[in-house]
């Protein structure tokens, strides 16, 4: 991985090569781990403090995995308090992402700040 801060993408774990948000993270040069809602709290238990954690609601999740999206982002909120990276849901039915310019990496930008997310691991 490069020296900027990782971005770490919580998943349903079905992933397309072409599509999807570290795909659009790296052509706008940024790092990303990926990793299923199943493996999330192991992943981010071994890497350094990522700059920001986005949990990715599929399109067609039901209400029973929208709901355990929303705990892992609940938990991860309570654990990090307010000096902890940002965790950021996108659930499609709600996200304005799609109609952005710039799409994902422009919000990325706009919650996180560009300093924070070119920043060295810590």
């Amino acid at each position: 991985m490069t020296s900027l801060r990782r971005i770490v993408i919580v998943d349903d774990g079905e992933r397309a090569t072409d599509s999807g948000l570290s795909v659009e993270l790296a052509e706008n040069g940024y790092a990303s781990v990926t990793t299923s809602l199943e493996a999330a709290d192991e992943v981010l238990a071994l890497i350094p403090t990522p700059a920001a954690i986005v949990l990715q609601i599929p399109r067609c999740a039901s209400s029973e995995d929208s709901a355990r999206f929303q705990a892992l982002a609940d938990r991860l909120r309570a654990r990090r308090g307010t000096s902890g990276p940002p965790v950021i849901v996108l659930d499609p039915r709600e996200s304005l992402v799609d109609r952005l310019a710039g799409g994902f990496a422009s919000l990325l930008e706009a919650r996180v700040g560009v300093p924070a997310l070119a920043r060295p691991d810590r």
